[in-house]
């Protein structure tokens, strides 16, 4: 059999092979389309690992009948764009060069600049692949340049189906090995994918693998896939987009009061190892900006959290993390707080040289007393706290925000 990965030799090459992505590769799709015309605009794949993007740039060199041409963003340059430039140049009559950059939200701004000027030219069709926010991480002329197609995860029913093929593939899978998985487990393990075809068939060929040769049918438990998958695979990119959509959920199912979601969203990030001192700050944030003056204790509660996660660490502190989001779900919100304090920083901008009023001021000498400071202050207890006084700006007299 064939020593290269499974995931690799399975790799469709046709658009009846390929699994998912519907929108994007259906036969009535603008991609498509442009294919049949032999036209292609450069392209950029961003998605999740595992979720087709080198598969598609393989096949679309091939309907296009291009130079197949690819780079690794991590561990090439600008001196390796030059070669492969050079030979596009020389070519360019007879064959079209695609190519492929995998990763290229690692080339930084220099990089990406070289780039710029062969795409333009349409010396070559350029597809990069990113699991990145293209807006983030691709240069904005680069972009302008070309066509940005989003991928979506993979759904357990498609890496079902791949998992099949994998099974029943004599040429290129398993097929010739007398491997049972029951159909329960199957669906377990496109569900624990996460959405990436390549963890389903690593973790597929791992299991078969732990069998020696002369065995007879190797019979796939769930503990074994689970043994070869060693964590739920969980996508989590601590720097990068995901992190942020994730932490954005579990605020914002904390406003809307969902225990059970924000407890849901706290797990996501926990169990990827986010670091939980993060998580207890934007904790304390939320008690303030969405809780505020609603209930006091919020705060309290939160900097406990915070408190007990630099004390113990994880995975000790997840509970405290846990109690911390359910009680800021069950709290009464008030963004009274939040929208004073904004409203504050306006005006602070517009009245940054408003002097203090003489009779806020402290008087420590006889020349600040003879001059006014603090004449016609109003001392409160002196007046049981009940003083008609004003204490901001005279541009800002009478203003309220709470």
């Amino acid at each position: 059999m064939n020593q290269s990965p499974l995931a690799d030799r399975l790799r469709p090459t046709t658009w009846d092979e390929f699994v998912g992505q519907e929108k994007i590769v259906g036969e009535q799709s603008v991609l498509r389309r442009s294919l049949a015309q032999k036209k292609l605009p450069s392209l950029i794949l961003w998605g999740p690992p595992g979720s087709g993007k080198t598969t598609l740039a393989h096949i679309i060199a091939s309907e296009l009948e291009a130079e197949f041409q690819t780079l690794s963003a991590v561990t090439t340059g600008i001196a390796d764009l030059k070669k492969i430039v050079a030979a596009a140049w020389v070519n360019q009559e007879d064959k079209k060069t695609l190519l492929f950059i995998d990763e290229i939200h690692r080339w930084n701004k220099a990089q990406q600049d070289a780039l710029l000027p062969h795409v333009e030219k349409g010396t070559v069709i350029l597809i990069g692949a990113t699991t990145e926010n293209p807006s983030f991480e691709i240069i904005s002329a680069l972009l302008s340049r070309s066509r940005v197609f989003v991928l979506q995860a993979l759904t357990p029913v498609d890496i079902s189906q791949i998992i099949s093929r994998a099974l029943t593939d004599q040429e290129k899978g398993l097929g010739k090995l007398s491997v049972e998985l029951k159909e329960a487990d199957k669906e377990w393990l496109a569900q624990m994918a996460n959405g990436d075809a390549r963890t389903a068939l690593n973790t597929l060929e791992l299991a078969v693998n732990s069998f020696s040769p002369d065995e007879g049918t190797l019979t796939l438990t769930r503990e074994l896939l689970l043994e070869a998958l060693q964590q739920g695979n969980l996508y989590y990119d601590k720097t990068g987009e995901e992190h942020y959509n994730i932490i954005s959920a579990l605020h914002k199912s904390l406003r809307g009061s969902d225990a059970d979601a924000a407890l849901y969203w706290l797990g996501r990030m926990l169990e990827a190892g986010e670091k939980p001192l993060y998580v207890a700050r934007r904790l304390i944030r939320f008690a303030s900006e969405d809780v505020g003056l609603a209930n006091s204790q919020a705060l309290e509660q939160c900097v406990a959290a915070y408190q007990a996660c630099h004390f113990i660490g994880m995975p000790e502190c997840e509970l405290a993390l846990a109690q911390a989001v359910v009680y800021l779900a069950k709290c009464k919100k008030s963004n009274q707080l939040y929208k004073a304090y904004g409203e504050v920083k306006k005006d602070v901008q517009k009245t940054l040289n408003q002097p203090v009023p003489l009779h806020l001021r402290n008087a420590p000498t006889k020349l600040m007393n003879n001059i006014g400071y603090g004449k016609d202050y109003k001392y409160s207890p002196d007046f049981d706290y009940a003083e008609e006084q004003e204490y901001l700006p005279p541009e800002l007299k009478g203003k309220k925000y709470l």
